[in-house]
């Protein structure tokens, strides 16, 4: 039984170097396939495919020539490094080296010291804002800006339906902070924090542009939305915005010329808040929709459009720059990191998942709405128990209506204390975070019982993030199918230890393995073919220590 070659050719098409020779050192040139990997992996330089009398040979020095007496050429790949991945306009806007971002995950999740370490290596982290005190957050701009004086960084605003005022005064606290960046989530539509945050920032330019203070990266997933964010801010929310002196009259002219966000992140088949919709048909829609409204608006930059939600291997992040992603966003796996705000138990749990180790469940901040978030199934119950909360809560009117026996089942095996207890606490909470919320559930028993089955929701995440003892059955681990295949990737790899995965790292290998692999597409495109051997990416070892 004879191997199949390393390298050959389409023998239906002609070459693309037709007539053309390689001139150079014949002594770098390679026939094994790990010297052709090698070669392949070397970024930073140019490789040819030559013919020899004993097969095809790869070389990675040396240039074209138009001496037919010379080694014939076949195919011709560029160096391409991970830098140049992407849309430089997003590179210059936040000041990165590479086209992607970490996305937020709330509760610090992606937390500080995730931000610093990406920031240190050029590339951008969003700190997980959700779910934190105004003063936790404040501290972790102070940290955040102490180690990243000039960037790169960004800081998660949540839309909460049911916590106006805390989405209000974290906008705020970004604006009396300098906060140039933020991540907006989890939208329906524009409110007057979000454009507020926006349009303080315009200003005109000498030469007559308008100037952009603060960006905002818009995560979604639907196309209404996005709309939303690709269209100016509402003028209902500018006149209100006026009338509180919080804007100027030419902030509200210069509002006008230019979109809501600068870059819409396509949120596919994420962990946490998601439509589970396929990258594959998302970013097409959305790219078509914002062409559509660039037509329309004519904006001197236009909206890029990123990716987001299932990326974690090399292929997933060329198939989403090949689709036309200006960026790519990365998530699920970023949490299975030393840096990472999850305890050490969730990050076994998260590195040992599989791609179907995933449901949906209720969702702590939209739980009266009915919307669901993803979350790891494998070693927890949170899920089920989450489920069981809601289908509860939609059932009966009052906390006291519902059937004794799974009261006491709720209070005993899920909560661990009883339900005024719990209120109690609920009390002291958002007596300080929103005042409001304590007003409602006093007036109404229903809202109350929600706010009791919320605190449950919002603490399973702590407790996953602190690895709280005693409740591993409940912790709740926001994670999309991209983490099992990140985890399949890296098998029998350094990064399939815990304790070898930093986040920085992990992006790179992603990126410089999205390199490789646009590489290799772009001699396969030119009638070459490879080892299957040859068409994966391994980290090997560590790219930044």
């Amino acid at each position: 039984m004879t191997s199949l070659p390393i390298i050959s050719t389409d023998s239906s098409r002609s070459s693309s170097f037709s007539g053309l020779g390689w001139s150079g050192d014949s002594a770098g040139l390679s026939f094994d396939l790990s010297d052709v990997k090698q070669k392949l992996n070397d970024l930073s330089r140019p490789l040819f495919v030559i013919k020899q009398a004993q097969g095809l040979a790869v070389v990675n020095h040396g240039e074209l020539s138009s001496d037919a007496n010379l080694p014939e050429v076949l195919g011709f790949t560029p160096a391409l490094l991970p830098e140049t991945l992407g849309d430089p306009d997003f590179k210059k806007t936040y000041r990165t080296r590479y086209a992607c971002y970490a996305g937020s995950m709330a509760n610090a999740i992606s937390s500080i010291e995730m931000v610093i370490a990406l920031g240190k290596q050029g590339m951008l982290g969003s700190y997980g804002a959700g779910g934190m005190s105004p003063a936790r957050i404040e501290e972790a701009i102070h940290q955040v800006q102490a180690a990243l004086p000039e960037g790169p960084y960004a800081f998660n605003l949540l839309n909460s339906p049911n916590e106006p005022a805390m989405e209000k005064r974290t906008a705020s606290i970004y604006l009396q902070n300098g906060v140039h960046t933020i991540e907006a989530s989890a939208y329906l539509s524009m409110t007057a924090a979000l454009v507020w945050y926006r349009v303080s920032g315009l200003s005109l330019g000498p030469d007559g542009q308008v100037l952009i203070a603060n960006h905002i990266i818009a995560k979604v997933s639907r196309k209404e939305i996005a709309k939303r964010f690709m269209e100016p801010a509402p003028a209902d929310i500018l006149n209100q915005l006026l009338s509180e002196n919080k804007i100027t009259q030419e902030q509200i002219t210069l509002a006008s010329r230019v979109p809501m966000a600068d870059d819409i992140t396509v949120e596919a088949d994420s962990g946490g808040h998601t439509d589970n919709r396929p990258l594959i048909s998302l970013i097409p829609a959305m790219v078509a929709l914002r062409n559509s409204l660039q037509e329309k608006y004519a904006y001197t930059v236009p909206v890029r459009i990123g990716a987001g939600g299932g990326i974690a291997t090399p292929a997933s992040a060329l198939a989403a720059f090949t689709m036309g992603a200006a960026y790519i966003v990365t998530g699920s796996v970023n949490q299975s990191c030393l840096e990472s705000g999850a305890s050490e138990h969730t990050r076994n749990l998260l590195s040992q998942a599989e791609m179907t180790d995933m449901t949906m469940a209720p969702a702590g901040d939209m739980f009266e709405m009915g919307v669901k978030v993803q979350v790891l199934k494998r070693g927890t119950l949170f899920a089920m128990r989450a489920q069981k909360l809601y289908d509860l809560y939609a059932r009966y009117e009052t906390w006291e209506e519902i059937p004794l026996k799974e009261r006491e089942k709720l209070e005993t095996s899920v909560f661990k204390r009883t339900f005024n207890d719990i209120w109690q606490e609920c009390q002291r909470f958002f007596g300080e975070r929103d005042p409001r919320q304590v007003e409602r559930g006093n007036q109404n028993p229903k809202d109350k019982m929600a706010l009791v089955f919320r605190w449950y929701l919002g603490l399973s995440s702590r407790w996953s993030n602190t690895g709280e003892k005693g409740r591993e059955m409940d912790y709740q681990v926001w994670c999309g199918p991209a983490m099992g295949a990140f985890n399949d990737w890296v098998r029998g790899a350094y990064l399939a230890d815990i304790q070898h995965r930093r986040v920085a790292d992990v992006t790179l290998h992603i990126l410089t393995g999205c390199a490789y692999l646009q590489r290799l597409r772009f001699l396969q495109a030119q009638g070459l073919r490879f080892s299957p051997l040859l068409d994966n990416y391994l980290p090997e070892k560590p790219i930044i220590g």
